[in-house]
């Protein structure tokens, strides 16, 4: 998404990376989050003497652009308390520019916990900035409130290039007939598709709730590809060892431009998305016309649309999965229409020449009321 986001920004607005400086800290060691927090303090300083000065020796961060002329504005991804910004209320502060996020959270249970000064920074900076863009309605309850003009709140829905995705979908019964002869199976076969890293934690647990619901369907024809690989592969494997054997296909990493095949030659995407933030794989499944089921959790329902693009259950419902998916399997009208209705909404509400046009609405518009 932080690609995208550069991408969009990029069709209306010069996009200069002004630091590759990492600010998360996932162990919960306050000794080290005070230590991030004062390399970003620095870094923001050399920053704003670079901007001030136009001199190119101040450029922390390895910034390829050495561009010395000062921004109009500052744009940070992704903030919470595992990743707080310590760069962008500084530097806007300094310069007096406005100060934009996107997909940005705010957990108070977090507060005087182990990540306390890593919540204070996230929620200062949240609280400064002059607009935030919401690519999730989860996030918007508890980042509402520390905003003292809700108007500052900008929903944007997730988004992708659709293009390729969709002329993907356009060969759809050559890039199926690709899959089976690569991987030996049966074209009669309904084909689900899961995608996914394969990591300690959600992911494996996500994994693991799809095995147990593939279990209850021994009664019904289906072959399942899983695309992804990581550190848990032993454990992922382990966990679909019980299945009917050849009935599994582990595809291993697929790099991004080989992935809409994948989609477009699957009936339908299973993924549990335990804990996901909203899932760009079932995004860009869609945009193939792939119908998605997966667990109703964090942004997902602002990227599957429950009964119209796919099945949303409840999170780590193991018989309510399997229910869903028979449900589809045994309704081919059904996941028909739902294909049908996934490339339409996607190509129209999820597409980066949209959003690149909300971007810059929003840019120009926190500018204005800025200079008001």
């Amino acid at each position: 998404m932080a690609r995208n986001l550069v991408g969009a920004l990029q069709r209306h607005h010069t996009v200069e990376i002004a630091s590759r400086f990492s600010s998360r800290d996932g162990t919960g060691n306050a000794r080290h989050q005070e230590r991030i927090a004062a390399i970003g303090e620095n870094l923001a300083a050399r920053l704003v003497r670079r901007w001030r000065t136009g001199d190119p020796a101040n450029n922390p961060g390895n910034n390829p652009g050495n561009n010395p002329g000062a921004p109009d504005a500052w744009f940070t991804y992704h903030v919470y308390h595992k990743a707080p910004d310590w760069l962008g209320p500084a530097v806007s502060r300094a310069l007096d520019i406005p100060y934009f996020m996107a997909e940005a959270s705010h957990a108070p249970k977090q507060a005087g916990g182990r990540w306390d000064t890593g919540y204070r920074g996230a929620e200062a900076a949240i609280r400064a900035a002059d607009g935030i863009i919401g690519l999730s309605g989860a996030d918007a309850a508890c980042v509402l409130p520390l905003l003292s003009d809700p108007a500052r709140y900008h929903r944007l829905a997730p988004f992708t290039d659709t293009a390729p995705l969709a002329h993907a979908a356009g060969a759809r019964a050559r890039h199926r007939r690709d899959i089976n002869s690569r991987f030996a199976i049966d074209a009669e076969t309904p084909l689900l598709l899961a995608v996914g890293m394969m990591r300690e934690g959600d992911k494996l647990a996500s994994y693991r709730v799809l095995a147990d619901a593939l279990s209850r369907l021994s009664g019904h024809g289906w072959s399942l590809l899983i695309v992804g690989d990581g550190p848990a592969r032993g454990d992922t494997e382990a966990a679909f060892a019980a299945l009917p054997a050849g009935r599994v296909t582990f595809a291993g990493a697929a790099a991004p431009e080989a992935l809409p095949a994948y989609y477009a030659a699957a009936d339908l995407m299973v993924w549990p998305a335990v804990n996901e933030a909203y899932g760009m794989a079932m995004l860009e499944a869609q945009a193939t016309g792939l119908p998605v089921v997966a667990g109703r959790t964090g942004g997902v329902p602002d990227v599957v649309r429950d009964t119209e693009s796919g099945v949303l259950c409840q999170i780590g419902d193991a018989v309510q999965f399997a229910a869903a998916i028979a449900g589809l399997l045994d309704r081919p009208d059904r996941l028909e229409a739902m294909r049908t209705r996934a490339l339409a909404v996607t190509a129209a509400e999820n597409d980066t020449a949209a959003a690149a046009r909300r971007l810059d609405e929003i840019l120009r518009g926190g500018r204005k009321a800025r200079a008001a």
